[in-house]
């Protein structure tokens, strides 16, 4: 070791500066009921004041905890990258490492996920939190026998339902589970209601790619939604997220109307803002103006979409309660806390709301 390298603060050197045993030390680092509340806080102060980290590897050894989450997320897309951040924020707040890995949330197989959660297990997590948005990831979970408590996040339906999932991993995993996600189908109520009560009763719906179960509630909730209000609606599926698919099946749109002799609908609502993006692309090109010519609605809040032109109304996902939810959740599988308060249950799933951002890229009807 080079002489001017800093010496690593031990549990001794607690010990000696809060004149304890370093078993006092180590009772206090574990939350041990056996300390007085002097000596707990005496001890706690030296160790904010020594920068005392004790080692993880240690810890488990002697608590046979890792005191470690697992966490699982997609690989390419923007909003399940957004949750590993409030999710390691929350986690470290609560004491705890975070082990993370990605898959590719598209090609993802049983294998894969079924290989990850080996290696967590060898890593001895003790909880598992698995992002899973697109119907390979969830499919792949619900068919794995997992041995940690695990929390799915994940929308409400897809090829299979949630509650399908569900039964699906009582048949073969004895160990505790739930999943949460955000409020999807309500977010879609909100922008139903708000397109009605500017007058709009004929729209377009950009639908997201049918694999991604946020997609599939989104449009499910669209349908049901848009018929209760008499809003007649032409469903334009697109395959992927991206703005430049959305852009051109915009433009089909447009011709399509336009060879008919039929004047566009009134508003147009993506199932994201990368859509919406595609979508108000064509419309200028085409000499439309948004809200006075027609009305556009997104989903997802996108990072400078407020900054946008016009700004655009749309929904905000609130990633950093998601991510702080399910670690509480793990922690309460780990029986470690109390069961977090979940503003609704839909399908098995334990929801967040989503938040409607009225801007002005959407307008009353004037034709």
């Amino acid at each position: 070791m080079a002489k001017n390298e800093a010496k690593r603060v031990s549990m001794i050197d607690v010990a000696h500066a809060a004149g304890v045993s370093h078993q006092t030390v180590s009772r206090v680092i574990n939350n041990s009921p056996d300390v007085s509340a002097s000596t707990r806080i005496k001890v706690l102060r030296v160790i904010e004041q020594l920068g005392y980290y004790p080692s993880n590897s240690a810890r488990a050894l002697a608590t046979k905890k890792s005191r470690t989450l697992g966490l699982i997320v997609g690989a390419e897309n923007r909003t399940s990258r957004n949750i590993i951040a409030p999710i390691e924020a929350q986690a470290k707040s609560r004491g705890l490492f975070l082990s993370i890995s990605m898959v590719n949330e598209t090609l993802c197989e049983q294998s894969d996920i079924q290989d990850l959660c080996e290696s967590f297990e060898e890593q001895n997590v003790d909880g598992l939190i698995i992002d899973a948005p697109t119907d390979a990831i969830f499919t792949s979970l619900c068919r794995t026998r997992i041995l940690k408590p695990c929390v799915c996040v994940t929308a409400t339906h897809g090829a299979i339902s949630a509650h399908e999932g569900m039964n699906m991993l009582r048949s073969h995993s004895n160990v505790e589970y739930s999943m949460i996600g955000i409020n999807q189908s309500r977010a879609m109520n909100d922008i139903v209601s708000l397109i009605a009560h500017y007058g709009h009763r004929n729209a377009i719906y950009i639908a997201g790619p049918s694999q991604w179960r946020g997609a599939a509630t989104r449009l499910i909730a669209w349908r049901s939604l848009s018929t209760a209000q008499g809003i007649h609606s032409h469903i334009v599926q697109c395959t992927s997220w991206k703005s430049s698919e959305s852009y051109a099946r915009m433009n089909h749109m447009i011709e399509k109307f336009g060879i008919d002799g039929v004047a566009l609908p009134t508003v147009i609502v993506a199932s994201s803002d990368e859509q919406a993006v595609g979508v108000v692309r064509s419309l200028y090109e085409h000499g439309l103006k948004i809200p006075s010519d027609i009305s556009v609605v997104g989903f997802g809040d996108i990072p400078a979409i407020s900054d946008f032109f016009p700004p655009l109304t749309t929904v905000s996902l609130d990633m950093q309660q998601l991510g702080s939810l399910a670690v509480r959740e793990a922690l309460r599988l780990m029986n470690h806390g109390p069961e977090p308060a979940f503003p609704d249950m839909s399908h098995g799933v334990g929801q967040i709301p989503a938040g409607l951002k009225l801007r002005s890229s959407i307008g009353a009807v004037l034709r």
